[in-house]
């Protein structure tokens, strides 16, 4: 197997593509905390800590999936569930993604360096968490929700209310739609007694939890903008986000899950990225 071809195995492991549902945040917070671009130096080390961390949590929870990912339907054909990756390459990867996401924590300041062991254990310990409680969906939102405040005391070495407030936009949004997505799931969640949202309201119920969620978090992006004083561009901004929101939950219904891909990966990547997009045109105009 050729190098380009062993990196695209581990890209796809680690879904590398659905980094774009975390980092725009981390972005724009960034950009917020620096009134501006944070410079290249900040700025390569936040992208850095990003990827290491996010590839450490994907990659254990490949491993600690590995069973179920042989089991499911949905999930046979990821690259350690066919063999494609053996276990020692993948525990390899995982503590090689912990060591860059430490340096780069490490390389920005101390509360960053201080505050990297937390983070880690948050993000992975989501991989267990589906074993033993429903809320794991709010468990991934809080994971990804550490990216903008991360980013922020990247930034500035201390903490402050808009990157809570935009955290907890994340954390519920990010709950949301993993809600949606784990509707795919329901029936092979209920044989092997693992937990989820669906699992145990059916999915029906599980929609409207979504969307009941997905309310709040237009309530967070809301307190978000105005304690960071932001502009017309990012209101307009969150008026977007409301409608993709309920554009989502328009796409997937209980009796049709066939567009849930859709709702999941192109809905949610539109949010991310014009959130981040609308924002900064406030923070340089």
């Amino acid at each position: 197997m050729s190098i380009f071809s062993r990196a695209s195995v581990y890209l796809e492991l680690i879904k590398f593509q659905h980094t774009i549902f975390a980092l725009p945040f981390a972005i724009l917070s960034a950009f917020l905390a620096a009134g501006g671009f944070p410079g290249y130096a900040k700025f390569g080390w936040i992208l850095l800590a990003m990827v290491g961390a996010r590839s450490a949590a994907m990659a254990f929870n490949r491993l600690m999936d590995e069973r179920y990912d042989r089991e499911n339907p949905r999930t046979a054909k990821r690259p350690l569930a066919t063999g494609l990756v053996k276990r020692g390459e993948v525990w390899g990867f995982t503590i090689v993604s912990i060591a860059v996401f430490v340096w780069a924590a490490y390389s920005l300041n101390p509360l960053a360096f201080y505050l990297s062991p937390v983070a880690i254990v948050v993000i992975l310990s989501y991989s267990l968490a589906k074993r033993f409680t429903s809320l794991a969906h709010l468990w991934l939102g809080l994971a990804l929700a550490i990216a903008p405040v991360g980013a922020w005391i990247a930034v500035t070495g201390e903490f402050a209310v808009p990157p809570i407030w935009l955290a907890l936009a994340v954390m519920l949004w990010t709950a949301g739609f993993d809600i949606i997505y784990s509707c795919m799931d329901h029936d092979y969640d209920v044989k092997a007694g693992l937990f989820s949202i669906p699992g145990r309201f059916g999915i029906p119920k599980a929609l409207k939890l979504s969307a009941v969620l997905h309310f709040f978090t237009l309530g967070a992006l809301a307190a978000f903008l105005w304690f960071a004083r932001l502009g017309i561009f990012s209101w307009v901004g969150l008026a977007l986000v409301a409608c993709l929101l309920a554009y989502e939950h328009w796409l997937v219904r209980p009796d049709d899950l066939g567009r849930v891909n859709t709702a999941f990966f192109y809905v949610n990547a539109i949010i991310s990225f014009g959130m981040m997009c609308t924002s900064l045109l406030d923070i340089y105009l």
